[in-house]
Order: structure tokens, then C-alpha cells, then sequence
């Protein structure tokens, strides 16, 4: 599998990762219990039927994945049922339950449906580079990033993981990156980007399938508009989507990056990830360096 998004966290590279292994069986995933609602914890990097080998690691990248069940008890159901109770109390006793008697049936309602629904499973991935101190989770939502770095709190007894930090403000660089000003080495405009005015409520205009060097979108920067998301391409490897919250969207793999696979041995499954974790992990830190550049990028240290 390969990451689709990345938000990146850093970290302080002296952080002791040594007894990952040791901790990981303490912190495994529990299946959801009858009456909860979700259940969180770790599972294999090769997937929940893997018992023994709960992370992987190549030289200095890490994988670790967080497992979720999550109980699906649409609210739309508990309220019809509600209302239903409701109506019976109504039409027997001639009342309506007040606010208190009704939060109480619904509690009982949850206690009664939870045994009974559907369990969803889901997994989240992250590498962590332990050499350039940087986490980077497989997510679009910071919010989901952050709870993966809770996890990891929990699992270490501390972990003073960060959001990124750039020194100069991400929306101005990408903005000079449109309006013409030299990208870094390697990097090329894509066709896609959001502008926006820079006072609340101002206009949004979102290009998609556009040449972005044209005097349409020289119109809308001379106008004041900055750019939120634009489109770029590392080489021949990499194609993106960077916002102003310095979080990669949209990800993929090129035939540059690729092509590195054909050469790899074929050698089962296991060869197979491993293939794929190498390449990524290492593209992957090739456009961190370059965007830690770029933008300016804070140290955890």
C-alpha cells in the first residue's frame, strides 16, 4: 500500500524508540466490548491476523499502525425508536416525558442497541523517520494525526511530538511559486491550486486541469489573492497537492519512483512490503528535506 497524504509531526531525534517492541503487546487493540462504543490500539503493519511481528523497521524508518473498531449506531435509528417510546407513554398516560426522563431513555436505548450493531474496522499508518525526527501519518486531518501521536505518548510514557513549524508563512511561498519565482530543485508547478482573498470571508477560487503561469491566474494575484493549495511534482517521482497547512494531499507514486519496484526481487508478499515500505519511506524523506528547506522548517531539538 502507499500513502495517500501525509501530515508530518516532528520530534527531538534523541527520543528512545528502543523498546518499541517490548511496549507494542501492552498496547495492542482490544476488540470493542458490548457496550462501548469504540476500541483503540495497535495492530501489525501486515494486518490484524499478524500476531508476532507488531512493527517493521528498515534502517532508520519505523511503521507503526493504530487499529479502530467503531460501533455504527446511526443517531437517526435512536431518535425513531425515542420518538416511538415517547408516543406509547403519551397515548397510556397522557404526558410527555420531560427533558430528564427522555435523556434516560435514550441512555437505555444505547445500553440495549449497542450489543447489537455493526462494528466498522479501520487502521492508520505512520513511518517515523527516526534519523530526521519527523512522524508522518497517512492522513489528511491534523486532528486524526494528533490522535495518532497520543497513541504514541501512550505507548513511550512521554513523546513531545509537533506540529510543523515554518519561520516563513507558507501561504507567501506559494504564492511567489505562482506568480514565478524560482521553486526549489527537483520541483515543478501541476495544473491544480486554491486562491484566496486574504480578508474573512473573501472569494475563493479553486483551478483545477489549469496551466497555472497564465495571465488568467496573474489576474486573480494581482487582485490580492494568495494561494492556499497548489499542485506540484518532485521529479519524476511524486505528484502532490501542498496547502498553506503544509500537509500533503492527494499523493502518487510516479513511473520514477515506480520503476524502482520492477528491480526489486520478487519474493513473496513479505518481499513485496518490504519493497514498497524502502521506496516510500524514502521519497518520502527526500520531499520532507526538501519541503524542511523550503519552508523554513522549525527544529525539535
Amino acid at each position: 500500500m502507499f500513502f495517500r497524504n501525509l501530515t508530518f509531526f516532528r520530534f527531538p531525534t534523541a527520543t528512545d524508540f528502543s523498546e518499541v517492541d517490548t511496549l507494542l503487546p501492552h498496547a495492542l487493540l482490544k476488540p470493542v466490548g458490548a457496550l462501548e462504543m469504540n476500541s483503540r490500539g495497535f495492530i501489525s503493519p501486515f494486518g490484524r491476523e499478524e500476531k508476532e511481528q507488531l512493527s517493521h523497521r528498515i534502517a532508520d524508518h519505523l511503521w507503526l499502525t493504530v487499529g479502530g473498531e467503531d460501533k455504527i449506531l446511526p443517531a437517526a435509528v435512536v431518535n425513531d425508536l425515542l420518538e416511538r417510546k415517547l408516543e406509547e407513554i403519551e397515548e397510556k398516560e397522557g404526558r410527555r416525558p420531560g427533558g430528564r426522563e427522555r435523556k434516560r431513555m435514550k441512555d437505555d436505548l444505547l445500553h440495549e442497541l449497542l450489543p447489537r450493531a455493526f462494528v466498522k474496522s479501520s487502521r492508520n499508518d505512520a513511518f517515523i523517520d527516526l534519523q530526521h525526527g519527523y512522524v508522518v501519518v497517512d492522513t489528511s486531518s491534523r486532528k486524526t494525526g494528533e490522535y495518532f501521536m497520543s497513541d504514541i505518548r501512550g505507548l513511550l510514557g512521554s513523546f513531545p511530538a509537533m506540529p510543523l513549524n515554518a519561520e516563513v508563512a507558507p501561504r507567501s511561498i506559494l504564492t511567489g511559486w505562482i506568480a514565478g519565482e524560482p521553486l526549489p530543485t527537483g520541483l515543478s508547478l501541476g495544473e491544480e491550486c486554491e486562491m484566496k482573498d486574504p480578508v474573512e470571508g473573501g472569494a475563493v477560487v479553486k483551478c483545477q486541469h489549469q496551466e497555472l503561469r497564465c495571465d488568467e491566474i496573474d489576474k486573480h494575484l494581482d487582485a490580492g489573492k494568495q494561494v492556499t493549495k497548489l499542485a506540484l511534482v518532485f521529479e519524476d517521482n511524486l505528484s502532490f497537492v501542498i496547502g498553506d497547512d503544509l500537509i500533503v494531499r492527494k499523493l502518487k507514486f510516479l513511473d520514477g519512483a515506480l520503476d524502482q519496484l520492477e528491480h526489486a526481487d520478487e519474493d513473496g508478499r513479505r518481499a513485496e512490503f518490504d519493497a514498497r515500505f524502502a521506496l516510500q519511506s524514502a521519497e518520502i524523506r527526500r520531499l520532507f528535506l526538501l519541503l524542511e528547506e523550503a519552508f523554513k522548517l522549525s527544529k525539535a531539538d
